[in-house]
C-alpha cells in the first residue's frame, strides 16, 4: 500500500456545511428529526438558512471530511466530487485544496447550485442535518479520474452517494477499475436511512466483492441485516467476505475480519460539543493506519483519536495537527 502515490481517494458528495447551534424546541418548530439527515431541496434549503442563527460555513461532505482528516494524518489524498461554478462551488474548492487534497473535477457551468448541508447543534453536541444536493448529483462516470483511482491503495466511497444514479454508475466505475489494479474499496454506509433504502444493493456489493472495508455505526449495521441484536447482526457481517469496522460510540469499536473479532476503546473526552464528522474522521483514522499498514486495533484506536478531537469542537474539520496529536499520544501511523 505505501508504495502507491496516494493513500486514500475519496469519491463523495462535494458539499459545503452551514453549522448552527440551537435548542430543540427550534428543531420541532421547523419540523427536524433530531440527530438525522434529511433530504431537501433549494427552495427548503434558503428558508432553513433564513431561520438559523450565526453559522460556520466551511467545505463539507462526509467523503470529503475523511479525506481531510486523512492528509491532517500525514497522508497522501485526493478527492472526486461535483460543484457548480459559484460561490459556493469556490469556497469548496478552495478549503479541500488549502487542506492539502488534490482536488481537480471540473465544476459544472449549468445545472443546479453548489451543494450545502444545513447543521443545527443541539446543546447535548447531537446534530441534524438537511441536504440540498444540487450539484453533488450531477457527478458522473467522466468526472472519475481512472489513474488516479490506479494510483490509490483505497478508494474510499460514502453511501450517501448511492442516492442520485450518475453517481451511482461513477461509483461503480471507480469500483470497478480499483479492483482491475489490484486496490481495495472502502464504502461508508453514512446512515441507517440511506441503508433502509438501498440495504440489498449495499449487501450486493459486499458479496460481489466490489466492497472489501465497511464502516458502520451500530444503527446502521442494524439497518443493514434488520435486526435489534447487536450479536446477530455483528455475526452476519462476519459471514460476509470483508473486513468489517462498526463504531458504537463510548463503547468504543468492534472490528471483524472472517472469524476473528477485535475490539478498541473509544478515546476519553471531557466535554461532547458537536458529533458532526464522529464517523468521517474514525474512518480517517482508521484507513490513515490501514495503508501505512498498521495492526487493526492500532487503526482503531487512531481513528478513535480523531473522532475525539471532532467532537470536542464545533464543526466536521481538525481544529488540531491531527498527526502531531497521534505522535502525542503513541499512535503515529
Amino acid at each position: 500500500m505505501t508504495s502507491c502515490p496516494y493513500h486514500v481517494l475519496g469519491l463523495g458528495n462535494a458539499i459545503v456545511d452551514v453549522i448552527s447551534r440551537a435548542d430543540d424546541d427550534f428543531l420541532i418548530a421547523q419540523g427536524l428529526r433530531k440527530g438525522g439527515m434529511t433530504l431537501i431541496d433549494e427552495a427548503r434549503a434558503e428558508q432553513l438558512f433564513e431561520a438559523m442563527g450565526p453559522a460556520t460555513i466551511v467545505s463539507g461532505g462526509s467523503a470529503a471530511n475523511t479525506i481531510i482528516g486523512l492528509a491532517s494524518l500525514g497522508c497522501e489524498t485526493a478527492f472526486i466530487g461535483k460543484v457548480k461554478a459559484d460561490d459556493l462551488g469556490g469556497l469548496f474548492a478552495h478549503d479541500i485544496r488549502a487542506a492539502k487534497v488534490g482536488f481537480s473535477t471540473p465544476p459544472a457551468d449549468a445545472g443546479t447550485a453548489s451543494a450545502r448541508c444545513l447543521i443545527v447543534v443541539t446543546p447535548d453536541g447531537q446534530r441534524t442535518m438537511s441536504t440540498f444536493l444540487g450539484a453533488c448529483q450531477d457527478l458522473a462516470e467522466e468526472d472519475v479520474d481512472e489513474d488516479l483511482v490506479r494510483q490509490s491503495a483505497v478508494t474510499y466511497l460514502e453511501g450517501y452517494l448511492w442516492d442520485p444514479p450518475a453517481a451511482k454508475a461513477a461509483f461503480v466505475k471507480a469500483s470497478k477499475i480499483a479492483r482491475a489494479a489490484g486496490r481495495e474499496v472502502a464504502l461508508s454506509l453514512s446512515d441507517s436511512f440511506c441503508v433502509d433504502r438501498y440495504r440489498d444493493e449495499f449487501l450486493g456489493l459486499m458479496r460481489s466483492g466490489a466492497v472489501q472495508i465497511i464502516f458502520a455505526n451500530e444503527s446502521e449495521l442494524h439497518s443493514l441485516y434488520e435486526t435489534a441484536d447487536f450479536g446477530a447482526a455483528l455475526a452476519q457481517l462476519q459471514s460476509e467476505n470483508v473486513l468489517g469496522v462498526v463504531t458504537r460510540s463510548e463503547q468504543g469499536c468492534v472490528i471483524v475480519k472472517g472469524a476473528e473479532i477485535l475490539t478498541a476503546p473509544a478515546f476519553p473526552v471531557e466535554t461532547v460539543v458537536d458529533t458532526t464528522g464522529a464517523g468521517d474522521l474514525f474512518a480517517a483514522g482508521f484507513l490513515a493506519g490501514y495503508t501505512k499498514e498498521r495492526d487493526l486495533v492500532s487503526c482503531a484506536k487512531l481513528g478513535a483519536l480523531a473522532a475525539a478531537e471532532i467532537i470536542q469542537h464545533l464543526g466536521a474539520r481538525p481544529q488540531t495537527d491531527l498527526a502531531q496529536l497521534a505522535a502525542q499520544n503513541g499512535l503515529a501511523p
